[in-house]
């Protein structure tokens, strides 16, 4: 089951990556500021980076250990309320109506992402002995 949401949510993200990458490239150049524009990208490729890692650790871990299962959805949430949370704040910034609760959720996403590379580190090194 977690090689298939793995597999799913790493093709998902990069599917997304591609269209929200497009999209802030045509649609958006001209109705954001450089720096939003600067921060919807980040979003962009931190969606992509995750989503090659979802597929790669589709077809190298088992996900027969708990660590292997957090380390998945630490790396599913991670993104999730990382990327999101700043396409939301970029977006409803550019309208005139910042979402400011999302502002606090951007940095909970980036903690789960590093937590995920850790879990992954670990795992890698706990194998390895």
């Amino acid at each position: 089951m977690e090689i298939l949401l793995s597999q799913f949510f790493g093709a998902l993200f990069g599917f997304l990556a591609i269209v929200f990458g497009a999209f802030g490239a045509h649609a958006l150049k001209n109705k954001l500021t450089e720096e939003q524009l600067h921060s919807f990208e980040t979003g962009v490729k931190y969606q992509m980076y995750h989503a090659i890692v979802l597929l790669v650790i589709s077809f190298n871990l088992n996900f027969n250990s708990n660590l292997e299962t957090i380390l998945l959805t630490c790396f599913i949430v991670g993104t999730l309320l990382f990327s999101f949370s700043i396409y939301g704040l970029v977006l409803s910034s550019a309208s005139g109506n910042k979402m400011r609760f999302l502002g606090p959720v951007t940095p909970l996403g980036g903690l789960l992402l590093a937590i995920g590379w850790l879990l992954l580190m670990f795992n890698f090194f706990q194998n390895f002995f």
